[in-house]
């Protein structure tokens, strides 16, 4: 919940994805693999590594470990939000799996995460008719009493319309019905509209509402309402003072339960709504990134991070957020390893702790190696689910640019060979400020949003075959950029 900070740095913590132009026709799962297309410009780096890149992708495409990991983290564990036994477990099972790898250096690190509990949760409306409401709490929401309460509804499109009621949303119910779009020339309008979920309940408790309601961020739904975060401790609009909240009762409602309360208000007549919602925090508890390592030949103390986040909302099974993206970096490292190509610097799996509703993994990862971060030479997550690859976006200056897309013309033969300007992920995002240069893995993303932070994000949404082109992909970058002569340009350079 790349989320997810794909298409911005996830501030609201779900997995995000680029507003990029329109992807290619994507290819069927039976397509095969294509030969080389020369590259239109000169590829002073690719040339250095078509063979070793060829190698790779031969061997990732044929390879099954990364659905077999996703298997028996999906199937087996299932969702896993900060605090869960369920975390615990897939942090337990990835170590026990990378040391089955034969990988060097693999340990959990101690983090401690935020511990939410989501507890019951139903709603309906009650007037003018009486209908069932398909809702979801927002991590971080408050509880109702505990008969639950009924207030009138207000519905808003956007803040400024907030704004203008002020104090009339006192004692109401505010629904924040912000509609989400998708279109091939640009993409999703997730940027846009995720700073509803994301401080629209904080916004509304301020003005004395009792509740907040959000339109789920999808573009398409089968009254399946979606999760994610929400803040109430936070930096106010004006003058950047610390402050906080208490918080309300704040949940996502399926998009045809939004669009009805909204029509019911548009008639004219009052709107009124039962909410019951047992959400709570509770002390912070204990996790860990998990980490592992194919140590470098020439060069070990420099390090190549590929990374994605363990963690998912207690929905559903977190396959393509981020269960996909786990098992495609551990399974790059390990394709490298069983071909036995061992480059000059180390590549290091992070897998990060608590991204959905916290990022202290990635916080506590920077805090922990902060002696090292100068010898980190690149950073890649991989947080936009296990759909086909189609290139990099790349956070650095003009020159890793032009390396990264010399790189990268070497996944041609898979189609995902792009790059161009972006955010590289919200756990890798800490690094930037050490001059790392980030990637972000960029794959075809029309779906994504359907299942994103839902019930549906099951292990059936994901194609086996897609998934080992993304373990190619990210296992020929990250070979490259540990492998070449001369360390990729540093974020800060020109």
């Amino acid at each position: 919940m790349r989320a997810l900070a794909i298409l911005v740095l996830l501030a609201a913590a779900c997995g995000s994805a680029p507003s990029v132009e329109a992807p290619p026709t994507p290819r069927t799962p039976a397509d095969p693999v294509d030969s080389p297309a020369a590259p239109a410009e000169a590829t002073p780096i690719a040339d250095q590594y078509r063979e070793a890149a060829e190698k790779i992708i031969a061997a990732a495409v044929a390879d099954t470990g990364a659905w077999d990991k996703l298997s028996h983290l999906t199937d087996r564990i299932g969702h896993r939000l900060s605090g869960s036994r369920a975390l615990e477990q897939a942090v337990e099972w990835a170590v026990a799996a990378m040391k089955a790898d034969g990988h060097e250096s693999v340990r959990a690190e101690k983090v401690m995460v935020p511990h939410w509990v989501r507890g019951a949760e139903r709603a309906a409306i009650v007037a003018p008719v009486e209908r069932p409401i398909a809702l979801i709490g927002l991590g971080g929401s408050g509880a109702t009493p505990r008969n639950g309460l009924v207030a009138e509804v207000v519905v808003v499109r956007d803040f400024a319309e907030l704004d203008r009621l002020g104090s009339q949303v006192k004692g109401k119910i505010v629904l924040f019905n912000a509609v989400m779009t998708y279109s091939e020339e640009k993409g999703s309008t997730y940027g846009e509209v995720v700073q509803y979920r994301g401080r629209g309940p904080a916004r509304a408790a301020a003005l004395g509402a009792r509740a907040a309601l959000v339109r789920s961020l999808t573009t398409t739904s089968l009254r399946t309402p979606h999760t994610g975060q929400t803040r109430f401790a936070d930096r106010s609009e004006a003058g950047g003072k610390a402050s906080s909240i208490r918080p309300i009762p704040a949940a996502a409602v399926a998009t045809e339960d939004a669009d009805l309360i909204a029509r019911l208000a548009a008639s004219g007549e009052k709107v009124r709504v039962r909410l019951v919602m047992n959400g709570r925090m509770l002390p912070d508890a204990e996790s860990a990134n998990v980490l592992g390592e194919l140590r470098g030949r020439e060069k070990p103390d420099e390090v190549v991070v590929i990374g994605a986040h363990i963690d998912s909302w207690d929905v559903g099974q977190g396959a393509h957020d981020d269960g996909a993206g786990c098992v495609m970096v551990m399974q790059a490292l390990t394709v490298l390893r069983k071909l036995g190509m061992v480059p000059r610097r180390t590549i290091r799996v992070v897998l990060f702790t608590n991204e959905e509703n916290g990022l202290r993994g990635a916080r506590q990862y920077a805090a922990d190696h902060a002696a090292e971060l100068p010898a980190h030479v690149m950073a890649m997550e991989a947080d936009s689910g296990g759909f086909a690859p189609r290139g990099f976006e790349v956070q650095g200056s003009d020159k890793t640019m032009r390396q990264m897309a010399d790189i990268a013309s070497l996944l041609q033969p898979i189609d995902a060979h792009r790059t161009e300007p972006g955010e590289g992920g919200a756990d890798i995002g800490v690094l930037a400020g050490a001059g790392v240069p980030l990637l972000g893995l960029w794959v075809e993303r029309s779906r994504y949003f359907h299942y994103h932070h839902t019930d549906a994000d099951t292990l059936d949404k994901v194609d086996p075959r897609d998934l080992a082109r993304d373990v190619a992909a990210v296992a020929v970058i990250a070979y490259v950029v540990a492998d070449m002569p001369e360390r990729l340009a540093p974020a800060a350079a020109q």
